[in-house]
């Protein structure tokens, strides 16, 4: 009887042994994958270092690839006929354009005629006064005002 639970006990210790040794492997191997990711994940971020050669190089072909396509456009506008002048370029070449609406309303047979006598009495027209109004808030794009 003293000899099974000897032998019991020694096998019991045993297999402890080695469950404990197969927790702590793939706890080892577990953070060994953490680590290796950890380092991957660095690499994608790791880039080349900026120095200042670097920085002029890489500038000057930037600058060589904007003033490419400047000339692209410029071709393509100049070989469209695009070269729009905008409305203040206009207005300030051709000085005839400031009458021109004018010009076109009288050929036209548009022309505005206002009778100045209805303005000239302007005291006997009843203006609300919405200061009396305790519903008129002006900042208020909802108030009575815009009724």
């Amino acid at each position: 009887m003293v000899m099974i639970f000897t032998l019991v006990t020694a096998v019991q210790e045993k297999l402890n042994e080695i469950v404990d040794q197969i927790k702590t492997r793939r706890e080892e191997e577990k953070k060994q994958k953490e680590k290796e990711a950890e380092e991957a994940e660095k690499q994608l971020f790791h880039g080349t270092p900026v120095t200042i050669e670097n920085f002029l190089s890489w500038k000057a072909k930037f600058d060589a690839e904007l003033l490419e396509i400047k000339k692209k456009r410029m071709k393509e506008e100049e070989q469209a006929g695009k070269n729009k002048l905008s409305g203040k370029q206009l207005f300030e070449t051709d000085h005839n354009l400031d009458t021109s609406d004018i010009q076109f309303l009288e050929d036209a047979g548009n022309s505005v005629e206002v009778d100045e006598s209805l303005f000239q009495e302007m005291d006997d027209v009843e203006l609300d006064d919405d200061e009396d109004d305790p519903d008129c808030n002006p900042a208020d794009p909802d108030s009575d005002l815009t009724d």
